[in-house]
């Protein structure tokens, strides 16, 4: 596996000391994450297409790039592989073509890859405004269970919360979820999730809810009880919600969530979440740590890395949550370079600040929606 990572922006191409020399044609995934207004003019999709003929490109807007140990916003991180034991297929579907079911669209987009003996890994990059990411995860996790490690994330579009982009083999557009499949018994994938968040108040239990869209807790008005804990913050909602995420937990047996507030209606008195909010479920208020944020990122490396040694050439995808960067603030490389040092010189790192992560809680266990983490998937050949 050779791999190479590059920045664009301002039309200058950067690379980095530790790429590898590549064959461009034989390069077999793309992967370019990038700023929305960087990533939609044709040009760059036809440079990209250009270099490497015979690749797989995926394309997905961001709320911040990721290259090698720093952050950076206007800009496409572009990663490009030429594995040599491992096949790479792709699928893409719309959520358009679904009636908007994102369970429905999960599942049709695993059921191409799933054909194929050897399915070694799936990431998925999806739609981060028009796509429920639970129920997008119910559906992979319909046709994969805990077989294959799937990890991913949605796609953002900065701060603006409006509208993200994702393509395939072609420019991006609205509505489109991808997935790409690695095949061979050569590949080694790993991968790590951490929060650092601190939940403070008593545990409560959601009492009515629909999908992703709270209306009581413990038969009390979600938003006035939420407004009620934020204090001064509450004046500054929903913006201020960024830094208040909900820790969820389905059930005793499960590991609990963190879920971030998208939107709040002042008339049903409702907020609305990144990821479903059952009826039943426990939750707790969550605020954030500086300190302990970065210490959650180099803990999902440590996570990521295990108890092998990084001493041969891999690629490290970072997607971490917008909440995180607006909080970490000018502070937001310091989870970056938490991680670089775990994994060293010998791991070039690539990624995107997105609107959910989707990654396994644990090993040998289904991915799930994740809000408000560093999640790490570290890809590498024997």
């Amino acid at each position: 596996m050779k791999t190479a990572i590059f920045s664009y922006q301002n039309k200058e191409w950067r690379g980095n000391d530790n790429n590898d020399v590549l064959d461009q044609s034989k390069v077999n995934l793309v992967i370019a994450l990038g700023d929305r207004d960087a990533l939609q003019p044709a040009d760059l999709y036809d440079q990209l297409r250009t270099d490497y003929p015979h690749a797989e490109i995926v394309l997905c807007s961001t709320a911040g790039e990721i290259f090698d140990d720093g952050v950076y916003d206007g800009s496409v991180s572009v990663t490009a592989i030429e594995f040599e034991k491992t096949l790479v297929r792709s699928a893409n579907v719309n959520i358009a073509d679904f009636d908007g079911c994102s369970n429905l669209a999960g599942k049709a987009l695993l059921e191409s890859l799933m054909a194929f003996e050897r399915l070694s890994y799936v990431l998925v990059l999806s739609d981060g405004s028009k796509v429920n990411g639970s129920e997008l995860v119910k559906g992979i996790n319909s046709q994969v269970q805990d077989r294959v490690p799937v990890t991913g994330g949605l796609a953002g579009d900065g701060v603006a919360f409006k509208s993200t982009l994702v393509g395939l083999n072609s420019r991006p557009g609205e509505g489109q979820i991808v997935a790409i499949g690695l095949y061979g018994n050569e590949l080694m994938v790993s991968h790590g999730s951490m929060g650092g968040w601190e939940s403070f108040g008593p545990e409560r239990r959601i009492t009515r809810s629909k999908s992703n869209q709270l209306f009581m807790i413990d038969d009390e008005s979600a938003l006035d009880l939420y407004k009620k804990y934020l204090g001064p913050y509450a004046s500054e909602l929903p913006g201020s919600a960024l830094l208040f995420p909900l820790l969820v937990r389905h059930t005793n047996e499960e590991e609990p969530v963190v879920r971030t507030i998208l939107s709040i209606d002042e008339q049903s008195k409702s907020m609305l979440f990144a990821g479903d909010v059952p009826e039943g479920a426990s939750v707790r208020f969550m605020k954030a740590n500086f300190d302990r944020l970065v210490d959650a990122a180099s803990s999902a490396a440590s996570q990521t890395l295990g108890e092998r040694q990084c001493d041969q050439t891999s690629l490290s995808i970072l997607i971490s949550c917008v909440g995180r960067k607006i909080i970490l603030g000018s502070r937001v490389t310091e989870e970056v370079e938490a991680v670089k040092e775990v994994f060293g010189t010998k791991a070039l790192v690539t990624g995107f600040y997105s609107y959910g992560e989707i990654a396994p809680s644990l090993p040998n266990a289904p991915c799930q929606l994740h809000n408000q983490t560093m999640t790490i998937t570290n890809i590498s050949e024997r």
